[in-house]
Order: C-alpha cells, then structure tokens, then sequence
C-alpha cells in the first residue's frame, strides 16, 4: 500500500483530504487498493483507487538557486 491512514493526499485534481481507511480486493487476480479519503471541501468520505490520488508535499522553506 502506497498510503496509510492519516496520510494528507489530493484527490480529484485540487482538492485536499485525509486517509481514513485503506485496504486491497482482487478481481481477476489483480490487487485493488483502495482508500476511504474525508475531502475537507465535500465534508465527507469517498473512495478512491491509489491511481486517483497523490500523495500532498508541503514545503516548508523556499528553495534556493542551488536546489531548484
């Protein structure tokens, strides 16, 4: 599994959510996984495939010349 709970991930191109809940089915041989995500903006919990989100990076200096 990519994510885990707590995990702060952005679904659904801009939008910002929690991992709440994650686990894997198999349909055909092949692992699904699945998380439940509370999206903040919709107040309220979805399902998404680990393809559907990505996970959110905060930045906490600005870069330098050297690092960017």
């Amino acid at each position: 599994m990519k994510f885990c709970f707590g995990d702060i991930v952005v679904v659904e191109e801009n939008l910002i959510g929690v991992v709440v809940k994650s686990w894997i089915t198999y349909s055909k041989g092949e692992k699904i996984r699945n998380y439940d995500v509370y999206v903040r903006m919709k107040n309220t919990i979805q399902n998404y495939r680990e393809e559907e989100i990505e996970r959110y990076m905060v930045r906490h200096k600005y870069l330098n010349e050297e690092e960017l």
